[in-house]
């Protein structure tokens, strides 16, 4: 057995005691396993303290060893990867302080994967919360998730609906969860041409819960004023603001950890102008007030796509990425983290994953999927944007997902920095989590 998991394995015991102990802490004894709260139920009074430095009581046989890489899947040299779990439909990731990996779907199901950044193996994935509502698929995708240790909670977006699950160290198993938000609370745009997006993405940074929920059609004028936005929500629902409003389909979304910075990544309209427009990543935070992208009217740098629009005041965002990319997830990399730290150029900076575009031009595809990564000085990238070359501010940093002119062994959807500073990263086409360290 290898030292360190000789040493886990010894700390088992003393790991659990205090996993009950800061389970009172935040909002309950030692168990973990109880149904879900009916919407409205709450979820008890809000916790006062989530410690970091747990570990959890694994109630899972150890899993499968990690995998190889697929053959084709290219890192740069200095880094190994390996596949860890396989979750169906995975999408947006988020982790514990003590490396467990929670990850939405595409379905009605939240999973966990315990020890996802454990020196070897990871546990076996397990339903970690399935919606009320399961059985008529009435809120899927459950694929936007984020964890707020503030709060000691786990918040999950559906189509229409976001719900606040109350976290201990350790669980396991959902114990309460309460919805505590709806979006898409409107009818779809009647001048909609049926590109109806019903992803929900969430980030919770600087005490505010934002919602990123995209529009009802490729490009139209919403009548719902909760789609094609990022809404700002108190801690446990309430208090709804609009943060940013004209984003097509913004999925992308994430807190730099070092300002607290919220940041959207979002998806250009469609059949416009070949190879306009570009995707883009942008700092929501540095613009006061309601930051305006201008879909579909506006475009990438004010450029008017509808005839007569007044494009002066919408935002340029400031990382751009080639037409059709799709950016789906976005993680900071820390500026410090443990054992498994990438090396220093790589702290601080944006990871963006790509899930490549189902257009083709020429029978080829229009975007490829691939983890890209932008270097960054604070919130600022280091390469200003060039509009250009959509390709000039970043690197890939994870590829190969694309073999010849369309075929693909894989698409990435989220990503996230473990405790440790493993870079995880999630694949809806094959259910593959990927993890990614450096070699020592």
């Amino acid at each position: 057995m290898h030292d360190s998991a000789l040493v886990a394995s010894a700390m088992r015991p003393f790991a659990f005691a205090i996993v009950l102990a800061l389970g009172v802490a935040c909002g309950g004894g030692g168990g973990s396993v109880a149904s879900n709260a009916a919407p409205g139920a709450g979820g008890g009074a809000a916790p006062t303290s989530c410690s970091t430095g747990f570990a959890t009581p694994d109630p899972n046989p150890t899993g499968p060893s990690p995998a190889p890489l697929p053959a084709g899947l290219t890192l740069p040299s200095g880094f190994s990867g390996s596949v860890i779990a396989q979750v169906p439909s995975a999408r947006e990731l988020t982790v514990a302080p003590n490396g467990d990996l929670f990850v939405g779907t595409e379905s009605t199901q939240v999973y966990i994967v315990p020890h996802a950044d454990d020196a070897g193996a990871a546990g076996t994935p397990q339903i970690f919360w399935s919606h009320p509502q399961a059985s008529n698929n009435g809120d899927a995708p459950n694929a936007g998730l984020t964890l707020s240790l503030q709060e000691c909670a786990l918040y999950v977006a559906g189509n229409t609906s976001v719900w606040m699950i109350r976290y201990r160290p350790g669980d396991q198993n959902a114990e309460s969860a309460q919805q505590i938000a709806s979006v898409r609370t409107g009818s779809v745009s009647p001048g909609s041409d049926g590109d109806v997006h019903t992803t929900t993405s969430v980030a919770f940074t600087q005490g505010s819960l934002f919602v990123s929920v995209g529009s009802s059609c490729n490009a139209c004028t919403e009548v719902d004023p909760t789609r094609a936005v990022v809404l700002q929500f108190g801690p446990t629902g309430g208090n709804s603001t609009t943060k940013a409003t004209r984003i097509r389909n913004g999925i992308a979304l994430a807190a730099d950890p070092a300002s607290g910075h919220l940041w959207v990544g979002g998806a250009g309209q469609d059949d416009l102008a070949s190879g306009h427009p570009y995707e883009f990543s942008d700092d929501v935070s540095a613009h006061a007030g309601e930051a305006d992208y201008g879909w579909p009217n506006c475009e990438e740098n004010h450029i008017a796509y509808v005839t007569g629009s007044n494009c002066a005041s919408t935002i340029a965002p400031i990382v751009e990425l080639p037409a059709y990319s799709t950016t789906i997830g976005e993680t900071f990399y820390p500026a410090s983290s443990g054992a498994n730290a990438f090396p220093a150029q790589y702290r601080g900076g944006l990871f963006i994953t790509a899930h490549g575009s189902w257009h083709t031009t020429n029978g080829s595809s229009a975007a490829i999927p691939q983890v890209a990564f932008v270097a960054m000085n604070g919130d600022v990238p280091v390469t200003a944007v060039s509009w250009s070359n959509p390709a000039a501010q970043w690197q890939t940093f994870f590829g190969g997902f694309q073999q010849g002119a369309t075929t693909r062994i894989g698409r990435p959807t989220g990503i996230a920095v473990g405790p440790t500073g493993s870079l995880f990263v999630a694949d809806d086409q094959t259910g593959n989590i990927y993890r990614i360290r450096p070699i020592p």
